[in-house]
């Protein structure tokens, strides 16, 4: 037991005699204090933690290979002219003989591996693992290894980078051990805090500590931002695996650490995983609401400059053209009050208001104007993607990117909502970049199956080893492009 949680437990067992009630002949006499069963009970507490989350709580290495590299140094014979390249190689021949060839390019590439470890917890008997964005968004193979020490390569379902949320999925013969979710909305401070996990390789490591805070933001580590404190010790590999209460349930999934202090570790709540988990599993991206504004907080300076106080809201800084925000009549200089009747303070407030509400929906914004309190009503849009979607192995191969179409990006290219996907990326050399794919078109369809979304975009390109017949949208035009693949 650490020096921390043993001041912990000291600390309550006085408060537990301090509220005792004394015998004053009064009534009967209080039982006598047992502190070791009070230890005891709270060590079964803990030990029934464990026991009901290990088996959920599996760990990850995550590897990233990176393209074939040439050995340091060039050829020489590259530049010379080629009188000058046979006596050269007549002449090192003469020294070397057959090992002529091994000074050179001839030598084979050096490949490297990037690997990553860290944690994640089975919240579906079918094999859906939460986990965080950073662990995996660049993993070219993914490992998973269950408490029972089966291994299984599991597949990216989808990832979320602005909440550092990701889902993974296992295939399995029987159903897996699950970790129940619980409600973060309902933390208090002070309440007990275990976290599971991996650190630092070490498999099946508990630590104990209390909720320190709720609602830290500022942390750097996501755009929206509303995590979990503990002091319950989080090192690296941690990353990804679940913090509980005490009835076993899942309350924040970890994912950072304050390097230079101790007993500082963040989790993000389980309710902001509840609300990304489905989109992940039906689209493998999560589509949030979109305002249109550039804001920033609102300093004590800039509140008297603007009428008001700090903290009354957030400062549009400028408005984006096209955007809902324009169409509704936001201006630069506008401090936003209330978004649909609830208060925005601080900036990550109003992010994660607009961002929770449905795009499609018509939402009431209260702002102050040149001192005069108006409501403005905007129809919300959906937030541009600037995140590639990771694509599946099987299309991997192929060499190219690909993301969603959003609204706006379908008004642009004039296309539908529901029509195609967008290449964002395309590798060099690949069947891709010789079938003439470029970055910014649109894929309408694949062997004359039309492609609605990224799965059957997936479905239709990532099961064929035939050549690969894509229309296209390209500035206006539409064209034919045939990919042929490379052996796998």
């Amino acid at each position: 037991m650490t020096r921390m949680l043993l001041s912990r437990v000291v600390l309550a067992l006085t408060l537990i005699a301090l509220a005792a009630p004394s015998a004053d002949g009064q009534g009967p006499a209080p039982a006598a204090l047992d502190p070791k069963a009070i230890l005891e009970s709270l060590e079964r507490a803990f030990v029934s933690v464990a026991e009901r989350v290990m088996p959920a709580v599996v760990h990850i290495n995550a590897t990233q290979k990176e393209q074939p590299r040439e050995r340091e140094g060039r050829d020489p014979r590259e530049r010379m002219p080629a009188p000058e390249r046979r006596e050269f190689e007549r002449r090192f021949r003469e020294y070397f003989g057959e090992e002529f060839e091994r000074f050179f390019r001839q030598r084979p590439p050096e490949r490297r591996e990037n690997r990553s470890q860290g944690s994640g917890v089975i919240v579906d008997k079918s094999g859906v693992i939460l986990t965080n964005n950073h662990l995996i968004e660049r993993a070219d193979d993914i490992e998973v290894r269950l408490s029972d020490k089966r291994k299984f390569k599991a597949k990216v379902v989808g990832r979320d980078p602005k909440s550092d949320l990701a889902v993974l999925k296992i295939e399995g013969d029987a159903e897996f051990p699950v970790a129940e979710l619980g409600d973060s909305d309902r933390l208090r401070i002070g309440q007990w805090a275990v976290a599971v996990g991996n650190p630092f390789g070490l498999d099946r490591t508990v630590t104990v500590g209390i909720i320190s805070a709720t609602g830290r933001q500022g942390v750097g580590v996501a755009t929206y931002e509303s995590f979990i404190q503990t002091d319950a010790a989080i090192n690296p590999g941690n990353s990804g695996g679940p913090l509980v209460n005490l009835d076993g349930k899942v309350i924040g999934i970890n994912t950072a650490i304050v390097s230079v202090g101790q007993g500082i570790g963040f989790a993000i709540p389980v309710n902001m995983a509840r609300r990304v988990l489905p989109q992940l599993l039906a689209t493998g991206r999560v589509t949030r609401g979109w305002l249109g504004v550039r804001i920033q907080p609102l300093t004590e300076d800039l509140a008297r400059s603007f009428g008001t106080k700090e903290g009354d809201g957030v400062l549009v800084a400028d408005v984006m053209p096209g955007s809902p925000a324009e169409a509704a009549g936001f201006k630069p200089g506008d401090v936003v009050l209330e978004f649909e009747g609830q208060k925005t303070p601080e900036v990550p407030d109003l992010q994660r208001a607009v961002a929770d509400t449905p795009p499609g929906k018509t939402a009431r914004v209260s702002v102050l104007r040149e001192g005069r309190s108006e409501t403005l009503w905007v129809k919300i849009g959906e937030m541009p993607s600037d995140e590639p979607v990771l694509a599946s192995r099987g299309v991997e191969r192929w060499g190219l990117t690909v993301q969603p179409i959003t609204p706006d990006l379908a008004r642009q290219l004039n296309l539908t909502a529901d029509e195609g996907v967008l290449v964002s990326e395309v590798e060099e050399n690949s069947p891709a970049a010789r079938a003439g794919i470029r970055q910014g078109d649109a894929i309408l369809e694949v062997n004359r199956r039309r492609v609605k979304d990224l799965r059957s975009f997936e479905e239709a390109l990532g099961r064929t080893d035939q050549d690969a017949l894509l229309f296209v949208r390209r500035e206006g035009r539409s064209m034919y492009l045939v990919m042929k693949p490379e052996p796998r």
